[in-house]
């Protein structure tokens, strides 16, 4: 079982962050760095899948070799930074099942709205993993796991790239069995929800946008 929260303290992942926090760094930059890290952060949240083994021959005798157990994954996407996120991690799990699930902070209840679901099926017999770099309130990624939990989903791992403790607080609270794995822990968040001291909005600096 994974510990609730995991910080992937590798050096290659410290220093790519170090790069992405850059406000100098440019798009293109940022964009592939959050695809390389995303490698490295897959094989940490994807530590502990259940195993089997299959008869198998080689070119030298039949084995009986490991092989992951079960349904494909279920990767889960939080429009529209997560696909920074699911892009890399796609390389790793190619055979992955893939879905979406879209959300906005309502300005005047600050409440996530929800505009946009399209997942797996049968997600109450796959792993499934929710993907999004920034983990600030948590507010988002509460209720997007709300939600895919109505939907069957019972095994779910959380990662992103930065968290803050308000965020991981919440998730604590909302849902106490999703283990978080994430790069970083930063200080706080600021009046308006950002991490300090961050990278500033992923999703713009992913794609170009303000």
């Amino acid at each position: 079982m994974l510990d609730h929260l995991t910080v992937v303290s590798h050096p290659l992942v410290l220093h790519k962050l170090t790069i992405m926090r850059d406000k100098g760094t440019s798009t293109a930059s940022f964009r592939q760095l959050l695809r390389e890290i995303s490698l490295l952060l897959a094989y940490e949240v994807t530590r502990e899948l259940p195993m089997t083994t299959r008869r198998i021959e080689t070119p030298m005798c039949e084995m009986d070799a490991p092989a992951i157990e079960g349904k494909k994954l279920a990767l889960i996407s939080i429009l529209r930074a997560g696909n920074g996120l699911l892009d890399g991690i796609l390389e790793l799990i190619p055979a992955a099942r893939v879905g979406f699930v879209g959300l906005y902070r309502d300005p005047e209840t600050l409440k996530p709205v929800q505009y946009y679901c399209k997942v797996p099926d049968q997600l109450e017999d796959r792993i499934t993993i929710v993907v999004d770099p920034m983990l600030a309130t948590g507010n988002s990624s509460v209720a997007a796991i709300d939600l895919l939990k109505a939907k069957g989903a019972k095994e779910i791992r959380f990662l992103c790239l930065l968290a803050a403790p308000e965020g991981i607080a919440r998730m604590r609270e909302a849902h106490p069995d999703v283990p978080i794995v994430t790069a970083a822990v930063d200080d706080h968040l600021n009046d308006h929800g950002y991490i300090v001291p961050g990278l500033g909005d992923a999703g713009d600096r992913l794609y170009g946008t303000k």
